[in-house]
């Protein structure tokens, strides 16, 4: 690929993941999936997986019930040939159920880092990573026990094959880990 093509392409992959934060910042879910050549979200920390609209639209839902001032603050953008990776901070409210968690009002913020795999110029993958254990901190939730039933988000969707979906899955239920 000649360079000029490349920075074009690189020029465009930044302009659609300025859109996709935004879109999600603003909550116009449509404009988030409309930034997806197939929407797919991956959270490794907890195995989850997001496949197709109808999962990824419900991921939204649910999340956004649990945090609904979740927003996102770049702090960085750095491109691959195939994928951009990004530095973000993620924060949130929790006001509504959150893994059988009821609402505490505590607010968090966590350094993720999230690749986001490309099909020329659009998105087929956001795969974050971040540590669940400093939400939970900071939620007031690191070794509480879950006062109700998880939330639909933290128990529906396929998982990947992780360790931490096994902690995840302990969490839910209100053991630890084996």
């Amino acid at each position: 690929m000649a360079a000029a093509n490349t920075d074009d392409l690189r020029a465009a992959r930044a302009e659609v993941i300025r859109e996709h934060m935004e879109s999600e910042n603003r909550h116009d879910f449509d404009a988030t999936i409309a930034t997806f050549d197939h929407p797919r979200y991956e959270l490794v920390a907890t195995g989850q997986v997001f496949d197709g609209e109808a999962e990824v639209r419900k991921y939204f839902a649910n999340s956004r019930a649990a945090f609904p001032d979740q927003r996102n603050e770049l702090i960085s953008l750095r491109h691959a040939d195939d994928a951009v990776i990004v530095e973000i901070d993620l924060l949130g409210t929790h006001a509504g159920t959150f893994l059988g968690f009821a609402p505490t009002g505590r607010e968090f913020r966590c350094r993720m880092a999230a690749i986001f795999e490309f099909n020329g110029d659009r998105i087929t993958c956001e795969r974050v990573y971040y540590d669940s254990a400093t939400i939970l901190k900071q939620l007031g939730l690191l070794g509480a026990r879950p006062t109700g039933p998880p939330n639909a988000s933290a128990i529906e969707g396929p998982t990947i094959e992780r360790p931490a979906a096994v902690a995840v899955d302990a969490i839910e239920r209100g053991g630890a880990a084996s």
